[in-house]
C-alpha cells in the first residue's frame, strides 16, 4: 500500500486509506493496538512520518482503534466530533484528526454500498470458489443502480427495488403460472400485474408485433374492448395501435 501512496502522489493524487497493524513499516514504532486501547481514551491519537517516502501514520482510538496511511493529509487541524460515552451514558465531544475526517468523508460512497449489499446479500451457497465472487457482484451492482435509483427523486427501499428487478425478468423471460380450471384465451390479466412501472414507461422498444399463432387477445388499454391480432413485443400484453401509446405513458 505504502508504494501505491508514493506512485498517486508522484502522479498528483492525494489518497489515504486503512491500514492493518502489520503492514505498517517497522520504522514507524507505533504503539500496538491492544496497548492503545487498553491505556488510551477515546480520541487519542499518535501520528508519525516514514522518513524514507515521506507517507504519514495516524492511529486513532474511537469505538476501536483505527489505524489510516495518508500520503498529504496529517492530524492538524484537529477537529471534534459527537460520540456516545457507555462510561457516562451520553454523548460526548472527541478529538478527531483531520486526515480522519478526510477518509471518512471520500469514504461514505464504499460504506453506503457495503451497508446495502449486507442488508440482502445472496444467501445462496455453492462449493465452486469462484460463486462467492460471482453473488458479490451481482449485489453490488444491484445496490449501486439502486443508489443511483434513488438520486432520481423516486423513493422506493432496496427490497422493493430488488422485487422490481425480478417483475421485470419474470415478464420478459418467465412464463405465467398456470391456474386450475378452464384456461383462459386471454393472458393480459396475468401480465399486467407483473409488469413494472420502470419496464411500462421506460420509452424504449415498445413495437407492436402480431401474436404468434394468429391468436387473439382483449386489449389492455383503459376502457378499450377490443378483440386484437397485436401485441406489445416487449411488455408482452394485447395493445391496439391507438392505446399503444397511451399504456406506455404516464
Amino acid at each position: 500500500m505504502i508504494n501505491l501512496l508514493v506512485y498517486l502522489r508522484e502522479n498528483g493524487y492525494t489518497a489515504s486509506g486503512t491500514m492493518r497493524e502489520n503492514r505498517v513499516p517497522k520504522e514507524c514504532p507505533l504503539l500496538a493496538k491492544k496497548d492503545f486501547a487498553k491505556t488510551g481514551k477515546k480520541g487519542d491519537h499518535i501520528s508519525i512520518i516514514e522518513r524514507t517516502n515521506g507517507i504519514i501514520f495516524t492511529r486513532w482510538l474511537d469505538n476501536s482503534v483505527v489505524t489510516v496511511a495518508s500520503n498529504c493529509y496529517g492530524i492538524s487541524p484537529m477537529n471534534q466530533v459527537k460520540r456516545y460515552s457507555r462510561k457516562d451514558k451520553k454523548h460526548i465531544q472527541v478529538s478527531r484528526p483531520f486526515v480522519i475526517g478526510e477518509y471518512n468523508s471520500g469514504m461514505g460512497g464504499t460504506d453506503l454500498m457495503d451497508g446495502g449489499v449486507n442488508c440482502y446479500r445472496i444467501g445462496i451457497r455453492s462449493k465452486k470458489w469462484w460463486w462467492c465472487i460471482f453473488t458479490w457482484l451481482i449485489d453490488v451492482s444491484i445496490v449501486n443502480a439502486w443508489i443511483i435509483q434513488r438520486k432520481s427523486g423516486k423513493a422506493i427501499s432496496q427490497l422493493d427495488f430488488r422485487r422490481e428487478i425480478v417483475n421485470v425478468y419474470l415478464t420478459r423471460y418467465g412464463n405465467a403460472p398456470k391456474r386450475a380450471g378452464r384456461p383462459s384465451t386471454s393472458k393480459n390479466s396475468i401480465t399486467l400485474n407483473r409488469i413494472s412501472d420502470d419496464l411500462r414507461y421506460d420509452r424504449q422498444d415498445h413495437l407492436l408485433v402480431e401474436i404468434p399463432e394468429k391468436k387473439k387477445r382483449r386489449c389492455a388499454g383503459e376502457g378499450c374492448c377490443s378483440i386484437i391480432r397485436t401485441m406489445c413485443k416487449k411488455c408482452n400484453v394485447g395493445l391496439c395501435l391507438p392505446c399503444n401509446y397511451i399504456f406506455h405513458t404516464k
